[in-house]
């Protein structure tokens, strides 16, 4: 296991295989070969009282240290995991900081998935939300331009991952929860399979989201029966309470 000071703690992940969210810290620490325990929060109850004094605003991911020089730290948020992971143990998911070079790598890495989810992401949702298939459609055509326009120049050098690199960046481990989640949802018809026939005429970024759904560090965590059945139920719901 890799060190941090010489020490190596044991790690803790307070997580949901549900969420996608939590399968972000899920890929990235798979991917730096990092032996973990977790511990998987119910989230459709209402926290209980121990975890509340792990991570007060009750979300997941969570990671805890035991020993070493970290030992009793405590980090929440997603980005916030992923991000202190790849920095802290260094490996193929992000050039280390320090020369220009690999700022600039670390800047575009960002950029992407700012883009990702300052653009595109919440049309999933939106999509999903409403009940007609016209509806739905008029979404997925905005979705597929603002992808093309935003998200297609991004992934001319994938080679297959982002920026040219042979194996998954951190790029691909803070959006393929999403990714893979939109490909399993519109196979399941769930959203209009229309959404992924239109990815995969964009050449860029077809072949690089068909390389990151298979990567295992990515689907070893992902049920897609009960992923694709309670992301119905959940839409169910938010539907009846719009009423």
């Amino acid at each position: 296991m890799a060190t941090i000071n010489g020490d190596a703690p044991k790690i803790t992940l307070y997580t949901n295989h549900g969420c996608p969210w939590a399968h972000r810290a899920h890929i990235t620490i798979k991917e730096l070969g990092l032996p973990y325990e977790e511990v998987i929060i119910d989230l459709d109850t209402p926290r209980e009282p121990w975890y509340l004094e792990v991570n007060p605003r009750g979300l997941v991911p969570s990671l805890k240290f035991s020993g070493g020089a970290l030992d009793g730290e405590i980090l929440t948020e997603s980005a916030v995991v992923s991000q202190f992971l790849a920095d802290a143990y260094p490996s193929h998911l992000l050039p280390a900081a320090g020369e220009p070079g690999s700022a600039l790598k670390r800047a575009r890495i960002n950029f992407f998935v700012d883009t990702w989810f300052s653009k595109v992401n919440s049309y999933s949702i939106n999509i999903l939300r409403k009940d007609t298939q016209e509806e739905k459609e008029a979404l997925v055509k905005e979705f597929l331009s603002i992808a093309s326009k935003e998200l297609e120049p991004l992934l001319k050098d994938a080679a297959p991952f982002f920026g040219g690199s042979d194996k998954l960046t951190l790029a691909e481990a803070l959006t393929a929860p999403f990714i893979i989640r939109l490909y399993a949802l519109s196979k399941k018809d769930v959203v209009p399979k229309s959404l992924v026939a239109g990815l995969e005429a964009l050449p860029n970024f077809s072949k690089w989201a068909a390389e990151v759904i298979k990567q295992e560090s990515v689907t070893y965590v992902f049920d897609e029966e009960k992923i694709v059945s309670r992301t119905v139920q959940r839409i169910e719901k938010l539907k009846a309470q719009a009423k």
